[in-house]
């Protein structure tokens, strides 16, 4: 994450695309952190995404996101994620040499259609539909292993404390009083339980930028998309990351991620381990995004706004937590109460 993403012109994705998938098409810019995603789109309306790695990223991290896609495919065919395009030579991913001489991995894949959530009016019938829908994507990838699904992330909750070291860069004041407190509870309370718990490669960034609804019906998923921040790791991560996105919207706080849970649960219920955790961890991925946004947005100041996007809710969600005992996180997290499906 400390190297800049690539910026080729679209002239250079043009070419690149027609020559390596016979595809000529015009291109558009996508938002990205890490990789320089751009849109293809032909004269007959088929789109595709050209993806084009960050130089840093190391190829079998390529290879196992684009292995799970293909896992996925396989055995789960009716999930709303994207398909991978093979080059002219049958090939999953190609390399090319960027300006500075560094060489990088670049692939495609299917565009899937529909709107961002986070574009669309929160409901509970949609987040019924989202935490149902997540549950089913984590039974396909049960039993998905790759040799580099274990490698090391800094958006993985479940190894927060390898961030300590960054609550020190934040101005005295409040905010470094609440993620010290929350690091405190992570790495007291949740931490030494994590061993114990199941694993599995999980999507890990499954939030409101990165699911897709139809327009027409805005608690029907229609894709999930972005799987750059997949890994193996507890499965209850997934879930409390997740959730943790459905903080906003409501006068309770807990109303919203506690509807998603509640439907998650009902396809892929959660062990009573897991459960005593999973508002732990919830909190968790707050601290970790105010964290590495903050650290993030200062490396990078001309793609501040993408990356700062999740920076204020993170912190109300940590404020609001903050006086609640870890007990109250979970029950009110996990009572049925919460789990209706109106609006």
């Amino acid at each position: 994450m400390s190297t800049a993403a690539p910026s080729l012109a679209p002239a250079e994705v043009q070419a690149l695309v027609a020559r390596l998938y016979g595809i000529d098409g015009s291109v558009k810019p996508l938002a990205g952190e890490r990789d320089q995603n751009c849109a293809v789109e032909t004269a007959d309306g088929t789109r595709y995404v050209f993806k084009i790695s960050n130089a840093s990223e190391p190829v079998p991290l390529v290879d196992f996101q684009i292995a799970a896609l293909e896992h996925i495919a396989r055995t789960s065919p009716s999930q709303p994620v994207p398909r991978v395009v093979r080059t002219l030579d049958g090939q999953t991913r190609d390399t090319v040499v960027l300006a500075d001489g560094a060489r990088t991995s670049v692939r495609m894949l299917t565009y899937l259609e529909g709107t961002q959530i986070r574009e669309t009016p929160r409901t509970a019938a949609q987040r019924v539909a989202m935490g149902r829908t997540l549950a089913e994507l984590n039974l396909a990838l049960q039993g998905f292993t790759h040799p580099a699904a274990a490698h090391e992330l800094l958006w993985n909750v479940s190894a927060a404390h390898r961030l300590t070291v960054q609550l020190d860069s934040l101005p005295e004041g409040p905010r470094r009083t609440l993620a010290r407190l929350f690091m405190a509870r992570f790495t007291e309370h949740v931490l030494p339980r994590l061993a114990s718990l199941r694993a599995q490669v999980i999507h890990n960034d499954y939030h409101l930028y990165n699911v897709l609804v139809a327009p027409d019906d805005q608690s029907r998923i229609t894709g999930i998309i972005d799987f750059g921040d997949m890994l193996h790791a507890p499965l209850v991560g997934e879930v409390a990351t997740a959730a943790a996105f459905h903080m906003t919207g409501n006068a309770d706080p807990f109303e919203g991620p506690s509807q998603f849970v509640g439907a998650y649960q009902a396809v892929l219920p959660l062990t009573v381990p897991e459960q005593e955790i999973v508002g732990d961890l919830m909190a968790t991925r707050h601290l970790i995004t105010a964290l590495i946004s903050e650290w993030r947005a200062l490396r990078y100041p001309e793609n501040r706004g993408y990356i700062m996007r999740h920076n204020p809710a993170a912190w109300e969600a940590l404020s609001q937590m903050a006086d609640l005992p870890r007990h109250e996180v979970r029950d009110r997290l996990l009572t049925p109460s919460h789990q209706g499906t109106s609006s």
